[in-house]
């Protein structure tokens, strides 16, 4: 891992409170490190909203839970449903560690929020993970892409009677096969759209970052050379003094050995 991910990691780590400075202070010590082009990037990486926090706060600290949400989501897109209980329970027990971080960091806790995080969480699940962010270093909250078709959705804040179970298990079962195929499709093309979009935005932030870091060079490179050519004209006005000094002496030599010679 490089020392410029080392400090994206810390970054997504720290608390929601403490982003911005912990920011600055990460990308002073790869500034100082001689990363110039890591310390600029890292400097532009904003801080997201409380909701991805929390769920980037998920990842780092309920790890086992999490990878049980992606586990079961990968069962249910192939066709599995009994792995629809598991989903559900897993979004359910992460909405209720994300409380606890949240009310824990001093942040509110409202269902809107909680909303926004069991809405993100089932979109990583239905895409099958954070990319092209880093896991664990969520920059926006996420929408799951036809995540309804495909049997991925969030827990309700509140149980459901039974009969509204039922009910609603019995409007899934009436579903034709046509529209579920039709909608699955869609859902895949906007997956897909979703996902060109983010690779072109990461390719994007790739070319900056190089950009940035080809630039810095450049700029040390003119500057040794100006200094260097500074240095060549120096020599050579030492040079020029020594020959010149060099042609007096032996003139001097001459003119002594003539001397001698006529004694």
């Amino acid at each position: 891992m490089s020392a410029y991910d080392e400090a994206v990691t810390a970054l997504y780590q720290a608390a929601f409170s403490e982003f911005v400075p912990e920011r600055k202070r990460l990308a002073a010590e790869l500034k100082a490190a001689g990363d110039k082009a890591g310390s600029a990037l890292l400097l532009k990486l904003a801080r997201p909203p409380v909701s991805v926090w929390a769920v980037n706060q998920l990842w780092w600290r309920e790890r086992e839970a999490f990878e049980a949400l992606l586990s079961a989501a990968s069962q249910v897109k192939v066709g599995n449903r009994e792995a629809s209980q598991r989903h559900r329970e897993a979004l359910a027990k992460l909405r209720e560690r994300a409380t606890q971080i949240l009310l824990d960091g001093g942040n509110g806790a409202s269902e809107q929020t909680l909303r926004r995080v069991t809405t993100t969480l089932s979109a990583l699940a239905a895409t099958g993970g954070f990319a092209p962010d880093a896991p664990g270093a969520l920059s926006a909250d996420r929408d799951p892409p036809g995540f309804e078709a495909l049997g991925f959705g969030a827990p309700a804040s509140t149980s459901t009677p039974a009969s509204t179970s039922a009910s609603a298990s019995s409007s899934a079962s009436a579903s034709t096969s046509g529209g579920a195929d039709s909608a699955a499709e869609a859902a895949a093309q906007r997956a897909a759209e979703a996902e060109r979009r983010r690779a072109e935005a990461a390719e994007r932030e790739r070319r900056l970052a190089e950009r940035e870091r080809l630039s810095a060079a450049l700029r040390d490179a003119q500057a040794l050379r100006e200094r260097q050519q500074h240095e060549l004209l120096r020599l050579r006005g030492e040079l020029d003094a020594a020959e010149q000094g060099l042609k007096q002496t032996q003139t001097l030599l001459a003119e002594l050995e003539g001397k001698l010679a006529s004694l």
